[in-house]
């Protein structure tokens, strides 16, 4: 069966959390392509009828076990995969908000292969993304106002 998300006819719509504890800041390491083994920030795409908001603390639960409160956005970006011949094989705009914990336990879902807290300011040792690491700036520098 072929993944709708693969080779899609338009962007589809996705959320993501930065959730910071202290200094850490909590990342997960993808399960599923794309990004499979990549550590980046929990979240997923929005289900249809399914608000920005509820779709961000639906995905966190999902993937970490806790419990969030959505905050403002922190920044709407694009992620777009090709594939070797250049044609678009994912598209994904994405709305990273910060977010509170507010219950539950870290545990990693189905979606993630293991979720880590990581020192915000050591970020490579995870090699996350230059995207991920100024989203995760950018929310420490808003959290730090809020």
């Amino acid at each position: 069966m072929k993944d709708p998300r693969t080779f899609p006819a338009r962007p589809i719509v996705g959320v993501g959390a930065v959730i910071f504890d202290g200094d850490r800041v909590l990342l997960v390491k993808r399960a599923h392509e794309p990004l499979k083994g990549d550590w980046s920030l929990p979240g997923g795409a929005v289900d249809v009828g399914e608000t920005l908001e509820q779709a961000v603390a639906r995905e966190v639960k999902e993937e970490t076990g806790l419990d969030v409160e959505v905050g403002p956005v922190v920044e709407v970006l694009d992620r777009i995969h090709r594939d070797a011949s250049g044609r678009v094989e994912y598209h994904f705009v994405i709305v990273d908000y910060l977010c509170r914990v507010v219950g539950g336990r870290v545990v990693a879902g189905s979606d993630a292969d293991e979720v880590r807290w990581v020192d915000r300011n050591n970020l490579a040792s995870c090699n996350v993304a230059d995207p991920v690491a100024r989203v995760i700036q950018k929310a420490a520098a808003l959290s730090d106002l809020c």
